[in-house]
């Protein structure tokens, strides 16, 4: 029997698991592209989801996890292997603490703190995606990141569940250690908020979300912001010294400044654009592909480059051969 149908096979029989052949990942991705995986399986059980991963990494098979898709390129080809998605989307209080489940969707996250009163999610509301997202790219806005409310995350490391107090999860601008692990998978995650005024917080979130909802639109096919802001300390002396003050805040410089200098605005392939009033905006229009969406990428980042001579980075990750990639983790279990 081929590996694909074995696997498939034994998928199926996992309870509560739902497994299906041939999923366009256009699906479940916010930029609408991608084409169909091999194997797609899907499960809010974390004992159902840490069962999968045994059997897909005992398959062999390239295999990939996926949250919301808001932060995916998938390749128009598809992804030879196994796609594995947790929709866990429990959420708990107890006190000032709040525990989430990864599949829960940030927004939901953002406003059940806010509607107890709970300080210190609010700055995140409107940001896409899902809860294990969040932590995984240590996502912020307003200077503030939900690394600095995470108590605890709640995760597999390819052989067992583990859990990892915050000075173990690695956090960083846009990152952790789990992203840099990318065969660990988070299930879910403890946070520790402050009391707050649940009407001065929800009238804060309720701006910021308007602010958000005006530049990236719920309803348009992007991923929010597509590259990470650079922290001027790391740029080059004649950038560093290039950039006026009213383009740096909390010591970064928006990587739209630098796309703009380049003459990004308004650029297009196909159907995806540059929006006209965001530099760092990139959206499909309707029939865009992933290999237009990759292939403007590339020239966004060759034009900075040549222009400053530096690189920005993305904040998007690729699926399948997408993006000149096979973004995958590999079958046998990561070594801590």
């Amino acid at each position: 029997m081929p590996p694909t149908e074995a696997a498939r096979e034994r998928l199926a029989d996992v309870p509560d698991l739902i497994v299906s052949t041939g999923a366009p990942l256009s699906r479940y991705t916010r930029f609408g592209v991608g084409g169909p995986a091999d194997i797609l399986a899907e499960t809010g059980s974390a004992e159902a989801f840490a069962a999968a991963l045994d059997i897909a990494r005992a398959s062999g098979l390239p295999t990939v996890v996926i949250g919301e898709g808001t932060n995916l390129i998938a390749s128009d080809g598809g992804f030879r292997g196994i796609v594995l998605r947790y929709r866990g989307d429990r959420l708990d209080a107890s006190g000032d603490a709040v525990a989430a489940d990864a599949g829960a969707v940030l927004q939901d996250l953002v406003d059940f703190a806010v509607g107890r009163g709970l300080r210190g999610l609010e700055t995140l509301a409107g940001i896409p995606g899902s809860v294990g997202a969040a932590v995984y790219g240590n996502a912020g806005a307003y200077g503030h990141s939900i690394s600095e409310r995470v108590a605890a995350v709640r995760y597999h490391d390819g052989r067992q569940i583990q859990v990892a107090p915050n000075p173990e999860c690695g956090f960083e601008y846009r990152g952790s250690v789990f992203k840099r692990n990318r065969g660990w998978v988070i299930f879910s995650v403890e946070l520790l908020l402050d009391s707050g005024d649940a009407g001065a917080l929800r009238q804060t979130a309720d701006e910021i979300l308007r602010i958000r909802n005006r530049k990236f639109p719920a309803t348009m096919k992007c991923a929010g912001s597509i590259f990470k802001n650079l922290m001027v300390k790391d740029l080059p002396a004649p950038v560093a010294a290039g950039i006026p003050s009213s383009a740096v805040r909390d010591g970064k410089v928006a990587a739209a400044w630098f796309l703009e200098q380049a003459g990004a605005t308004g650029m297009a392939r196909g159907d995806i654009r540059v929006a006209d009033h965001h530099a760092n905006l990139i959206y499909n229009a309707g029939a865009g592909t992933a290999a237009d969406l990759c292939a403007l990428i590339a020239d966004l980042k060759a034009r900075v480059r040549e222009r400053f001579g530096i690189e920005i980075e993305e904040e998007v990750q690729y699926i399948g051969d997408a993006g000149g990639s096979s973004d995958h983790f590999d079958a046998e279990p990561p070594r801590r």
